[in-house]
């Protein structure tokens, strides 16, 4: 006799003689009429997500569970592919319906390298003590103020150089939004001949071939770290089969870097001339500008400066978007980037295939950081020669370089490449801040490695310093005197990348969390955090896992006597 199975056909959702019933949350229908007023007519594509994200926490304060399941359906998104979005970002706030949501005024205190260096612990702690039921007090990743440091935002108000009393008398007065500093607008920025080359290549005065030969002469190279020659990558996706697309980063989250905020609050439409002479030269359809959410007056500026430039356009210009970060270091990596983009976790991707083959939307993409495009102006005016002319130590070019720590004039300070540290904090940094001796140095922000003073005659460029087991990245150099430890900044700087991994690769989500923990011990295990460091390099993923033990291999070499001190040896 043969065992049968029995279905109670009543238990099956959907089954007969059942009414069927919607998995998942129910909508609230006062949350989805409420969703429907804050998107308005925006069109509820897939990409704008993140942008839908942030019109509901930029009323409600943050986000109420109801109206992600209210969001869902309006976008015709699984649940799940919502909610995953909202909690992957720092700055969304995702609350249910038994929770109490956060105070409405949120300050966040920068607790990375240079802002911990100028005192934001002490800042953090007086803050706290203060006492105010409706603010939090929040330690953040770095915001890219490092040479206003210790720095603070409240609500989305930058402030620099923070105290316990200027924090709070911007709340007291009620400062809680960002204030686009003085720059060049579209009129002024066209009275100084802004936009004639655009409008040269436009209508034939210069040819493609020229245009991107003057590129290659150049040697501009990619100014967001990775320093891959502009032109070449212009030829790249050229050849690569329509529509094209562009992706600008603009989220310059490494500790110690923000020339890029630097240069877009003062003079916006140098950098969109040569986004736009790049569309022309490499035939893009559509520009995605990728600015990160901390940068709040930059995206005031970029906002009304690309909606006049739309308005009163120098030439027909291709389809320009604007599109906003929340708050993820991991999204400064292209492939993560560009998931951002289309509204998805800032999750990089395995490559091949690259970006340029396959990219935004999975298109040809040519990806370029803002200060790459900045140059591209002056190289075409000035010609190819003065700008690779400007080098020293026998390299090309000019390098902004985001100096902070203990120097007496921190900031972006144009120099030639191939400039060493020495030189760079004598000519251009005013020396050590009084009391303080020159002892080691970060040539490339948190990823980039620590050196010691003794090897501070090293020309900072691409290339250079890798012989050092180190890099130059994005040129954000962060100065360390007789004070500080280097043991101490490797610490923060695992700390930072095991808060910003964005979780996808074991090597890296475990290995930065694993390390942390050693590290914070008085004597460090060298053979337990030599294995982590080879895991993390070999496997994985991105450039942040496989970077991030560059610190703790440069204490080890350059920096023994620290490890031997506590631990006795």
């Amino acid at each position: 006799m043969t065992d049968s199975i029995i279905v109670d056909t009543s238990r099956l959702r959907g089954g007969r003689g059942v009414k069927a019933r919607p998995k998942g949350r129910n909508v609230n229908a006062e949350a989805l009429a409420d969703v429907q007023r804050l998107l308005g007519d925006a069109p509820r594509e897939r990409s704008l997500l993140i942008e839908h994200l942030h019109r509901i926490q930029d009323a409600r304060g943050y986000l109420p569970a109801s109206y992600l399941v209210a969001l869902a359906q309006e976008m015709k998104l699984a649940m799940t592919e919502v909610y995953e979005v909202a909690t992957f970002y720092h700055h969304f706030d995702v609350v249910d319906a038994d929770q109490t949501p956060p105070p409405p005024v949120t300050i966040r205190v920068c607790e990375t390298l240079s802002c911990k260096m100028a005192g934001a612990d002490a800042l953090r702690e007086a803050l706290l003590a203060h006492g105010d039921a409706n603010v939090r007090v929040l330690g953040a990743p770095c915001i890219g103020r490092c040479e206003q440091a210790p720095a603070a935002v409240v609500g989305r108000n930058a402030i620099g150089e923070a105290t316990p009393q200027k924090v709070l008398a911007a709340l007291a007065a009620g400062a809680m939004e960002a204030t686009p500093p003085p720059y060049v607008d579209l009129p002024e920025y066209r009275r100084n001949g802004g936009y004639r080359t655009l409008i040269d290549c436009v209508e034939g005065r210069r040819s493609v071939e020229s245009v991107i030969g003057e590129m290659e002469a150049s040697s501009l190279r990619g100014l967001g770290g990775a320093g891959f020659p502009a032109g070449r990558k212009w030829k790249i996706v050229r050849a690569e089969a329509t529509p094209r697309m562009m992706a600008v980063n603009i989220d310059e989250g490494e500790p110690g870097t923000f020339k890029d905020r630097y240069y877009l609050e003062r003079d916006p439409h140098r950098f969109l001339d040569g986004m736009l002479i790049a569309a022309w030269a490499v035939g893009i359809d559509e520009c995605y500008v990728y600015l990160r959410d901390e940068y709040a007056a930059c995206r005031q500026i970029l906002a009304r400066e690309i909606d006049a430039l739309i308005a009163d356009p120098p030439c027909p210009l291709p389809r320009i978007e604007l599109r906003r970060g929340a708050g993820a270091y991991i999204c400064g990596e292209e492939s993560a980037m560009i998931e951002s983009i289309e509204g998805k976790r800032g999750m990089p991707r395995l490559r091949p295939p690259y970006v340029a083959q396959v990219g935004l939307f999975g298109r040809p993409t040519l990806e370029h950081n803002m200060e790459t495009l900045y140059w591209v102006r002056d190289i075409l005016e000035r010609g190819a020669k003065w700008f690779a002319d400007q080098g020293r130590n026998g390299r090309k070019g000019l390098r902004s370089f985001s100096v902070s720590g203990r120097v007496k004039k921190p900031g972006v300070h144009l120099a030639p490449a191939g400039i060493t540290v020495r030189e760079l904090i004598d000519e251009h940094c005013g020396g050590m801040q009084d009391g303080h001796t020159f002892y080691g140095y970060l040539p490339g922000g948190a990823s980039g490695g620590i050196l010691p003073a003794s090897l501070g005659d090293i020309p900072l460029d691409f290339d250079t310093l890798q012989p050092y087991g180190c890099f130059i990245g994005s040129a954000a150099v962060i100065v360390l005197s007789q004070h500080d430890r280097a043991r101490d900044a490797a610490l923060n700087l695992m700390e930072f990348f095991a808060e910003e991994s964005c979780g996808q690769c074991t090597p890296c989500r475990v290995g930065t969390e694993k390390a942390v923990g050693l590290m914070r011990k008085a004597a460090w295990d060298k053979a337990l955090l030599d294995d982590l460091s080879q895991a993390m390099a070999d496997a994985s993923i991105c450039g942040l896992g496989q970077a991030a033990p560059n610190p703790i291999a440069c204490v080890y070499k350059y920096f023994p006597h620290e490890l031997a001190t506590e631990t006795g040896k």
